[in-house]
């Protein structure tokens, strides 16, 4: 399809940094609610002593007892606050992403075309439950993976065109939280009894399980990530994957709702990927790209994705108002990170991934691909090839990297 090519409101960049931070929030609530409940269960473990003492089975028996109906309890309460916020939400992106459709257009006549949407009370709640995908988040460290019954050991994602990432397991927002639940009470059942097998006192077991964390816990939502324990960091870092994933996607759903609804405004839209060296090979390849509605991918297209797309207005609308591209309220550049020193640098709002990485160090396009891949990449736009052709080259339409030996083959022959 021939692009025809637009920027970005600027608004729509300062949503997506806003809607991490909002994330962040919403996880750092769910997590210190089960670090707290680990951190009681710690407490009670620790008190536990001498092991030998009359009663001390049952003591164990009896608090692990506690611990799984705590768990359950924490797991549907996570639900329902995660999915009282993805309606909330829904209804504020909508209003945005109305707005903003608005505010591109410079005139007020062609302001007033566009349509309002209404979001129902189980809008949020459509958009977590359905086209699951085959995507499992309980990825744990080696040293845990054989403790635990019933995990995948590996974190795999099946992307096609337009695939909708829903939630964990192919399931939805609670059998998420129940997923971390259950896997959690195992492993502190085992971390337990392995600790008591290997000669370790109920403290030092229970210092291990919760870390240096306290009731509490200040700073932000990484700093109490990493104030835990082996533990809490895995059940933590599910947390803020499934609400990052779950906010990504209702935001995205709704604003795809917008834009259908006033597909005589905007009959295409462009996929829009964050420009730095975090940024997945699927996002990377999609970037800039223009799609039909209907016809192309969606964010979010992995966990903890943060693309975004934003409406491409139509030639007949603009004709019928008689307005061009130039005359759009839009951002002529870009956020783009590449490296602490130089973050908040701003590139040509029309650049895209594959045009951005070509331009960065050695470094950082390493980073990205690995030294060899990387060289590969340089040595192939030296070439004079566009780095776009050469990116799509790189990474397959379904976001899977071609092995260093398919790569040069191909290059070889370019």
């Amino acid at each position: 399809m021939a692009p025809r090519d637009q920027a970005i409101p600027e608004a729509l960049y300062r949503n997506a940094i806003n809607l991490n931070r909002y994330s962040n929030s919403v996880s750092k609530e769910i997590i210190q609610a089960y670090n707290d409940i680990i951190l009681e269960a710690s407490a009670q473990l620790a008190a536990i002593d001498p092991v030998t003492s009359p009663g001390t089975t049952l003591r164990l028996r009896t608090l692990l007892a506690q611990l799984q109906e705590s768990l359950g309890t924490w797991s549907i309460n996570s639900a329902n606050v995660t999915q009282q916020q993805l309606q909330g939400l829904a209804v504020l992106q909508t209003d945005f992403i109305q707005d903003q459709l608005r505010n591109l257009l410079p005139s007020d006549a062609a302001k007033r075309a566009v349509r309002t949407v209404e979001i129902s009370p189980q809008f949020a709640q459509s958009v977590v439950t359905t086209d699951p995908t085959r995507i499992n988040v309980f990825t744990l460290p080696e040293e845990l993976q054989a403790q635990v019954t019933g995990a995948a050991p590996t974190f795999s994602l099946t992307a096609r065109d337009g695939a909708v990432i829903t939630l964990p397991n192919g399931a939805t927002v609670q059998k998420a939280f129940r997923g971390i639940a259950e896997v959690q009470t195992d492993l502190f059942t085992k971390t337990v009894r392995n600790g008591l097998l290997t000669g370790q006192t109920t403290q030092q077991i229970a210092r291990n399980l919760k870390g240096r964390l306290e009731f509490g816990q200040e700073g932000n939502v990484r700093q109490v990530i990493a104030a835990g324990g082996q533990l809490t960091k895995v059940a933590n870092n599910q947390v803020l994957t499934i609400v990052r994933t779950s906010i990504n996607q209702v935001s995205n759903a709704a604003t795809q709702k917008v834009y259908q609804a006033n597909q005589d405004i905007t009959d295409q839209y462009k996929y829009v990927a964050t420009l730095d060296s975090r940024t997945s090979a699927i996002c990377a390849r999609l970037d800039g790209q223009i799609f039909k509605y209907g016809k192309g991918p969606q964010p979010p297209q992995h966990f903890n994705c943060r693309s975004v797309t934003v409406a491409v207005i139509s030639d007949s609308f603009l004709d019928e108002f008689g307005l061009t591209r130039e005359d759009l309220n839009v951002a002529r550049v870009r956020p783009s990170k590449t490296g602490l020193a130089q973050m908040g640098k701003t590139v040509p709002a029309n650049q895209n991934y594959a045009t951005w990485l070509s331009k960065q160090d050695i470094a950082l396009q390493n980073e990205v691909f690995g030294k060899k891949r990387s060289a590969l990449f340089r040595k192939q736009i030296k070439k004079g090839r566009s780095p776009t052709d050469v990116f799509k080259q790189f990474v397959r339409q379904d976001g899977s990297e071609l092995t260093l030996e398919e790569l040069e083959r191909i290059t070889k022959n370019s």
